[in-house]
């Protein structure tokens, strides 16, 4: 980036506030002020991790140079503050941070100021609230990690969604539809049969890497990461609502506390676009902040999370238990399984071919931005798939959603049945069930059929998102543990146990 004078990026709803005199004083307690020259890089992408800055003189550009050109995207003057989300879960940098006008900052470590916001809590709530809304804004641009394959592949719908569940900046390049990517591969030296790669923030190139690599390329606690303790007071297997309540509580008590989650912590609700009968939250929050607010709450008092890492098997040993993950084994004293559910599939046929491209199970910025401006369909009718409705309707041009039942309250919350019946572009169609998905790679139209009258219609949907509720996944205890009929620990008396 050439330095000089760039317009400074206004406020959008908290994003990038000013701290008043005060706070800057406070910080200022436990930082050192450090002049700056035009050009000066304060973070660069991929770095682990960086102090807290706080600008007090001049101004510094937030830059995306991970295509291999530079990017502005946004300028931040005196008394704003740098960094996002990542400042406080650990991660790796996602974006630059570099002078355009020379001046002064103020330098915090990052556990000086984790010990400020938890004694100031306006403070924390300011920049909580901010980093989190910079998350989305990060996403939403685009930003940070890049993957490139083919929507047709296995492996890049796998690497997409555990970048969406996990909520990292990234950028989804299709080959077959993004006209830079041929000459990306080409400048990277890698051929299309070698995708999907992901190009990290500090551009290591992962070829079709696992998961849990790109978990340890941006530093979430991937189970090689695990520092090994002896014995845990508590591992909990799942990291929903549950067990991130659980997480909080056990160690604020001073349990020695670790939470291991398959996929990403949130569960089902960190897909939720929006979340309004939540205790505590009268405005709604969406999954998403809910899930990173409990991660951020659990590790303040002492929580480790380790993702992805999928308990495999449970036994005991020396009085404790142990949990397989993979190669690698958890001990723990006590153990709280809270793996929730697994979304069931529509009996369809031709499913598992538009799974690839047009099917989704989550409905977030992410899955929106993929049909923007298309048609698509909802399935269900509970309040998971209410709040996908009422969410794409914002971003997409029609919204079909498909109730079995004959009364859309008989599932769901009435306020969310309310306002989707106001929804001008939200299309309610009672006692209907897909029966056909037309299209040849991509979904083109859905046939659907009135469960009462039998007649049949087809109905336009680029997309389809399905939410018909779950199943309990806990198939890999069994023969471990006492399951019922329908698959849920048995407990108590229950379990014919003395």
């Amino acid at each position: 980036m050439t330095p000089g004078a760039l317009a400074e990026t206004p406020d959008l709803h908290g994003a990038y506030p000013r701290l008043s005199d005060e706070q800057i004083a406070r910080l200022a307690a436990r930082g050192e002020r450090r002049r700056t020259r035009a050009g000066d890089v304060l973070y660069r992408e991929g770095d682990p991790q960086c102090d807290f800055f706080v600008i007090l003189e001049g101004t510094v550009a937030i830059i995306d140079g991970s295509l291999g050109h530079e990017e502005v995207l946004a300028v931040h003057g005196p008394g704003r503050f740098l960094g996002e989300l990542n400042l406080l879960t650990g991660e790796s940098m996602f974006v630059s941070a570099v002078v355009s006008e020379p001046g002064e900052v103020l330098v915090v470590p990052i556990t000086s100021l984790r010990e400020l916001i938890a004694e100031d809590s306006a403070l924390g709530d300011l920049i909580l609230r901010a980093y989190l809304l910079r998350r989305s804004i990060l996403i939403e641009l685009g930003a940070g990690m890049k993957i490139i394959g083919s929507r047709y592949s296995d492996d890049s719908r796998r690497l997409r969604e555990f970048a969406a569940r996990n909520r990292i900046p990234h950028r989804w390049i299709d080959l077959e539809e993004d006209p830079t990517a041929e000459e990306l591969l080409e400048r990277l030296g890698i051929g299309p049969g070698e995708t999907p790669i992901v190009v990290c923030p500090s551009q290591q190139i992962l070829r079709n890497p696992s998961n849990a690599d790109v978990a340890r390329a941006i530093g979430l606690p991937a189970p090689a990461l695990l520092a090994q303790p002896a014995l845990n007071d508590l591992v909990i297997l799942g990291a929903g609502p549950a067990g991130l309540a659980a997480a909080v509580y056990g160690a604020s008590e001073g349990l020695g506390t670790i939470v291991l989650d398959a996929v990403a912590t949130g569960g089902q609700a960190g897909t939720s676009s929006r979340i309004e009968n939540y205790l505590g939250f009268p405005s709604g929050i969406s999954g998403a902040e809910l899930t990173e607010r409990a991660v951020i709450q659990a590790e303040k008092f002492g929580a480790h999370f380790t993702l992805p890492a999928e308990a495999t098997a449970l036994a005991q040993r020396d009085g404790h238990f142990v949990i397989h993950l993979g190669d690698v084994t958890v001990e723990g004293r006590a153990v709280l399984i809270a793996t929730g559910a697994r979304y069931r599939r529509l009996d369809v046929p031709r499913l598992e071919v538009f799974e690839r491209t047009s099917v989704y199970y989550a409905a977030t910025l992410v899955e929106a931005q993929q049909c923007r401006g298309d048609p698509v369909a909802v399935v269900g009718g509970g309040n998971s798939a209410g709040q996908a409705a009422l969410f794409l309707s914002t971003h997409v041009s029609q919204v079909h959603l498909l109730v079995r039942e004959g009364d859309l309250a008989q599932g769901m919350s009435r306020y969310l049945a309310d306002r989707i019946q106001r929804a001008p572009n939200i299309d309610v169609m009672l006692r209907t069930e897909v029966r056909e998905l037309v299209g040849t790679d991509r979904l083109e139209a859905i046939v659907v059929e009135n469960n009462e009258s039998h007649e049949r219609d087809k109905v336009e949907a680029r997309a389809l998102f399905v939410f018909i509720g779950a199943d309990p996944h806990v198939q890999w205890l069994q023969g471990q543990l006492a399951l019922d009929d329908h698959g849920f620990i048995l407990t108590g008396a229950a379990t014919g146990a003395p």
